[in-house]
């Protein structure tokens, strides 16, 4: 008998058919013998919704009531789920955050979970229910109702997994795994069987949107096996393990893209200690979150040339703070562009494989694809390029590291 928790986003709950078919087949998991713990996020929809009911009276909502409006939505879920597994004669009980005591700090509308009491749901588990938690929510040290913001219900499921020492953690969403690529723009992009909680979490915060990159972390970190499924079809999804676990490491997992890159470039600045904060330190200031950053010396060794890239809706604001700084630092120029792209090549097997990006780079030049800007890690191989080779570069690369499904 295994302890499963599973977790279903709006759009496998977004309608009462597909609650039922959720409820059939959380049934057939308890029928099989496993104990089933189910986190639902709201009907798909209904958050905006409900932000949409308070912006019209609050341009700016106080956080706090917020909260308390936005995780009704989570609550009508769970009710109408457990009624579901009634019908279906499976005994379930829902529970708020709140009431299994999900513990936050009080940072509403972004809180962080702190602890998780998991005894009334071992309680139930034990009694032979379901037992259905609203996912997203919780409350802090004086019982105020928090939220996790977007994708929380997907760090709920695995906090509350490792809480539980469940033997596993599903994410069922409207996809049915992790593909090398994003198969809208690589149709040959293959399912893995299995992928590191390394790899997917450079893979999330490169851009891949099949899990958010809070539960990945927290996953990783208290060793909590994570699968995502399809919630619309049948299938093994796809295993995220620990790198222990894999055999063989392939070179290369899968290549992520983002399509919001902006770069920016400021030349001839003074070369001297702490000019890259006084560039910078504005920047950062603004809450303007900076990602790739070059430097490089000029010829006369009294100046410096310094390149980085922000997410393109910060451009503006981020051009207008560097115009500032080049005039207080005597720059000679600043340069700009919006119309960038990263994609990156991440895989654990570049640990132990030598010439994974000069393969990239020769892939790239026969497409008369030119490279803005590099960034490597252990495991990833990033480049900024210009947007309109997106796609090129992408179904290049997955050709040539032999990513696409097999004939």
């Amino acid at each position: 008998m295994s302890l499963i928790v599973q977790k279903y986003g709006g759009t496998s709950v977004g309608s009462v058919e597909r609650i039922n078919a959720v409820a059939a087949r959380v049934h057939a998991w308890q029928a099989q013998g496993h104990r089933v713990v189910v986190v639902v996020s709201a009907m798909s929809g209904e958050t905006d919704r409900l932000i949409g009911l308070a912006k019209a009276i609050q341009v700016q909502p106080e956080p706090r009531e917020l909260d308390v409006l936005l995780s009704t939505g989570e609550q009508v879920t769970i009710a109408l789920l457990s009624m579901a597994l009634a019908n279906l004669g499976c005994p379930a009980r829902s529970y708020t955050g709140g009431q299994v005591r999900i513990l936050t700090d009080s940072a509403h509308n972004k809180a962080r979970i702190r602890d998780i009491d998991g005894a009334r749901i071992m309680a139930d588990l034990d009694a032979g229910r379901a037992v259905v938690v609203a996912g997203f929510q919780g409350v802090d040290e004086n019982g105020n109702i928090t939220t996790l913001g977007r994708g929380g219900s997907d760090t709920s499921a695995v906090a509350i997994a490792a809480a539980l020492k469940a033997d596993e953690c599903q994410i069922y969403t409207d996809v049915d795994g992790v593909y090398t690529t994003d198969p809208r723009i690589e149709p040959k992009a293959r399912k893995l069987e299995r992928i590191t909680f390394e790899e997917m979490l450079e893979m999330a915060s490169l851009g891949s949107k099949v899990l958010q990159i809070r539960s990945v972390e927290f996953a990783g970190k208290y060793k909590v096996p994570l699968r995502v499924l399809s919630s619309f079809g049948e299938g093994q999804g796809t295993l995220i393990s620990f790198e222990e676990e894999v055999v063989e490491e392939a070179k290369i997992a899968g290549i992520a893209f983002n399509r919001d890159e902006a770069k920016l470039t400021i030349l001839g600045v003074p070369d001297q200690p702490g000019v890259a904060y006084k560039i910078l330190g504005p920047i950062s200031d603004a809450n303007i979150e900076v990602d790739m950053i070059i430097q490089n010396v000029a010829a006369d060794s009294a100046t410096t040339d310094f390149t980085f890239t922000v997410n393109r809706t910060d451009y503006p604001r981020a051009m207008e703070i560097l115009k500032q700084s080049a005039a207080d630092l005597s720059a000679r120029q600043v340069l700009g562009d919006d119309a960038m792209v990263k994609i990156s090549l991440v895989g654990v097997g570049m640990r132990s494989h030598a010439g994974i990006a000069s393969k990239m780079f020769e892939t790239l030049a026969k497409e008369g694809i030119n490279i803005r800007m590099i960034s490597t890690s252990e495991i990833k191989i990033s480049v900024v390029v210009d947007a309109k080779y997106l796609e090129l570069g992408v179904r290049a690369l997955h050709e040539a590291f032999g990513l696409s499904e097999a004939a």
